[in-house]
């Protein structure tokens, strides 16, 4: 089985990463998109992680916690992040307030650069979804309760678009694409799925034309 990352593809979608497939590692990896198909070379950075201070605010009350993020993340405040503390296993949906870099404030930053994050906990979620249309992939966003659950196969409506959820990348790294696997907003990183079109009128048999072959309603 082939290893998996998420890159962008030069066809398909040249400014979102979606999954590929790593036919060749080393130096000059070459990989193979899973969307179209096409092959093609790429640079494969190596992901660092960083453990960052957290304190979110929830009423009257703040605490502190801790989160794991990578050296591809950019941060910005305003931004709608999950905490996921890996030591009481409690997940926090949080809008943050301000970033801190030693003794700044910076409107926005790379993980690398943050020493604490100020946020503002909230009971939804944005849950970015990356959507298959023809040949071109569309970033499209949708506002959740946390607890709200994604279920592979199934069709949603993100604005007036229909899509059908066909994998689901989970925030611990791990890619869903099992059909009817169900998985809560606040655990989702980013959902990959197409666009459903709909048959317009007259396409198909319908009850109507049925009816003059002598067919009852």
């Amino acid at each position: 089985m082939n290893d998996e990352v998420e890159v962008v593809c030069p066809v398909c979608s040249p400014k979102i990463a979606v999954p590929h497939d790593v036919l060749k590692g080393g130096q000059n990896p070459v990989v193979q998109c899973q969307e179209c198909e096409n092959v093609h070379p790429t640079k494969i950075e190596k992901v660092k992680t960083f453990n960052v201070k957290v304190i979110i605010s929830k009423g009257e009350e703040s605490f502190t916690q801790t989160t794991i993020l990578t050296s591809e993340e950019d941060l910005m405040v305003e931004d709608e992040i999950i905490v996921d503390d890996g030591e009481s296993d409690e997940v926090f949906p949080i809008l943050i307030t301000a970033i801190e870099s030693g003794e700044k404030r910076l409107k926005k930053a790379n993980a690398s650069e943050i020493t604490t994050i100020w946020g503002r906990a909230i009971d939804e979620v944005v849950v970015k979804i990356a959507v298959h249309k023809g040949r071109n992939t569309e970033a499209m966003h949708k506002r959740v309760p946390g607890g709200y659950e994604f279920i592979i196969g199934q069709e949603e409506k993100v604005d007036k678009t229909k899509i059908r959820i066909k994998k689901i990348k989970i925030r611990d790294g791990s890619l869903e694409s099992k059909t009817g696997i169900a998985i809560p907003a606040k655990f989702i990183k980013r959902i990959f799925a197409e666009e459903v079109f709909r048959k317009s009128w007259g396409e198909g048999k319908t009850q109507w034309s049925m009816k003059g072959k002598g067919k009852g309603w």
